[in-house]
């Protein structure tokens, strides 16, 4: 009995752990009645972060009917000026979760919840969380409509599939298909030493191989003299059918002399570690040539769960006087394959290269917090900011703060307080901290005051300085004049724009009641739909207020006649 009770325990055990994994690859359909192209796959390299859905073309337009692609109910709605734009989230009965981003509005009852919370709430950018039973949706049903909202490059539709813990897996997965006879592109194959006697072609830092093309299609790398522990990296990208953009890839895996080494699989990840992405890539090679370089080996303070196989954290150890050959297989989703091998031959030669490392007079501990002053500037790092201990070259001269350059990634926030007690004491909630772009113009980094110390978080280093913004900001009616009637108008639109610390919040009114204006930050333009039925007066007077970041403001007034 006890032994039937036993087996009957591991067969539901078994088949919930068997149901835990599987995908349905037949219950979700395609959101778009279009041909998918994608402008962006899953799993993609981007800044700081792995691409979390698939980026839909579509068709250089905005405004193409999205379809629900299940049964559902609307979970979340965010509204948002930058990132997703207009979001929507919608919960399935299967536990998994769909999203759209970047929407140009949302439909029917959808887009009419939201106008409510927004007057309600007189803001343009809100985050709702209906009642399941308040916005059901059936498989089909149109649920938005594809836009270019947020920090969207050009109009597509960004689409994730989430399970049950919130975690983005890649739609491929279940079914949706994207058609792609095309294999694979490598950029660039780096190797790198690691151990302290390891070299590589005689030297210890990275060194790009030199690859020759195959008459079948595969690299061979010319052959490398190496030994110790040694790493490798590949630069490579995907094109889909349809489509020249440089999408992301499947799967790389990588053999030394046939054997296993190391795997990365691009079909799930969590939020809470994306960032590690910065790890993950030769981040030095990509400030410095704009290609980013997958480390095919894991190194410390590296917790990504897309590595799903690894021999030795990937490395290999080349012994003196031993052959060998590393391969490198890059593989899309649909099976189409690229290889490239690279033969080595172990070597323990005299070192010509020597490790390149610029000592400076701040050495910083990876696993400690370090305080450090200079001038009137204090730079406060957490423990764990960095992945690794790096010197870091630190100077202040007046007003300006050289906080290295940006070669080494930060994974936590870290702290940059600078005394501003010279400064009268009315002129410092004009201040802030800026961070110096590539034409020494300076970008807001949000600052806080107190007293006459301002503090502001960064996870990039560079050139920081401080900065007086006096100026407010300016405003200008793009389509009527003051006094005039406009009764053809379907909006009110205005160019609003800051030089310096940038646009923060806006507020209109009509006739005293409060207007929804919709601010694409991209085009400095705000824009109120007539079609909201908020103003229904004859003679109407306008009034917005802009204000930007350190808290000027400029008022722009106007009266405009409408039947």
């Amino acid at each position: 009995m006890k032994n039937t009770l036993l087996l009957c325990l591991l067969i539901i055990g078994g088949l919930h752990l068997q149901a835990q994994h599987s995908v349905p690859t037949d219950y979700f359909s395609n959101p778009l009645d279009i041909p998918l192209i994608l402008s962006g796959s899953f799993g993609e390299l981007r800044s700081n972060h792995f691409h979390s859905g698939l980026d839909i073309k579509t068709q250089q337009k905005e405004g193409l009917p999205i379809y629900a692609p299940a049964d559902g109910y609307v979970s979340r709605i965010k509204v948002a000026h930058y990132g997703y734009g207009k979001a929507l989230y919608i919960q399935h009965p299967n536990g998994y979760s769909t999203v759209y981003a970047h929407l140009q509005k949302y439909a029917g009852a959808i887009e009419q919840y939201v106008k409510e919370n927004q007057y309600n709430k007189e803001s343009f950018e809100v985050e709702l969380f209906p009642e399941a039973s308040r916005l059901t949706v059936n498989k089909g049903d149109i649920i938005g409509y594809t836009g270019n909202s947020g920090s969207s490059g050009g109009p597509h539709l960004h689409f994730e599939i989430r399970d049950g813990a919130s975690r983005p897996m890649n739609p491929m997965l279940f079914g949706i298909d994207i058609p792609d006879t095309k294999k694979p592109l490598i950029n660039s194959v780096m190797a790198y030493p690691i151990s302290d006697d390891a070299h590589v072609n005689k030297s210890q830092n990275p060194i790009k191989l030199r690859l020759m093309l195959q008459k079948d299609g595969s690299y061979k790398a010319e052959k490398i003299t190496a030994h110790g522990k040694i790493g490798f990296g590949v630069s490579a990208y995907d094109q889909q059918d349809g489509a020249s953009n440089k999408n992301g890839v499947y799967k790389i895996t990588t053999h030394y002399n046939g054997t296993e080494s190391f795997k990365v699989l691009f079909e799930k990840f969590s939020f809470d570690e994306t960032r590690y992405l910065n790890r993950f890539i030769d981040y030095y090679y990509w400030m410095n040539n704009k290609s980013r370089v997958q480390k095919l080996f894991r190194e410390a303070n590296n917790p990504l769960s897309v590595i799903t196989y690894e021999n030795d954290n990937g490395f290999i150890v080349v012994e003196d006087g031993f052959s060998s050959n590393y391969t490198i297989e890059v593989t899309d989703f649909k099976g189409n394959v690229i290889n490239i091998t690279v033969p080595i031959e172990g070597t323990n030669e005299e070192i010509l290269e020597p490790k390149t490392v610029t000592k400076t007079d701040d050495f910083i501990y990876a696993n400690q917090a370090t305080s450090i002053s200079k001038g009137k500037f204090s730079v406060y790092i957490p423990a764990n900011s960095l992945y690794e201990d790096t010197f870091l070259n630190i100077q202040a001269q007046g007003d300006t703060l050289l906080l290295h350059e940006d070669v080494i990634p930060i994974h936590k926030n870290i702290t940059i307080t600078v005394d501003a007690s010279n400064y009268d004491p009315k002129d410092l909630d004009r201040l802030y901290v800026g961070r110096l772009n590539y034409r020494g113009d300076p970008y807001y980094n949000t600052t806080t005051r107190k007293g006459d110390k301002l503090s502001a978080y960064t996870r990039t280093f560079g050139s920081y300085v401080l900065v007086a913004d006096t100026t407010a900001p300016l405003v200008k009616a793009l389509n009527f004049d003051d006094g005039k009637w406009i009764s053809k108008n379907e909006t009110l639109r205005f160019k609003i724009t800051d030089d310096l610390s940038g646009i923060s919040s806006y507020r209109a009114t009509v006739n005293g009641k409060f207007i929804l204006l919709e601010y694409d930050y991209k085009k400095d333009v705000l824009t109120y739909d007539f079609d909201d039925g908020v103003i229904t007066d004859t003679e109407n007077n306008l009034k917005l207020i802009v204000i930007d970041n350190v808290g000027n403001s400029t008022t722009f007034e106007a009266t405009f006649f409408r039947k």
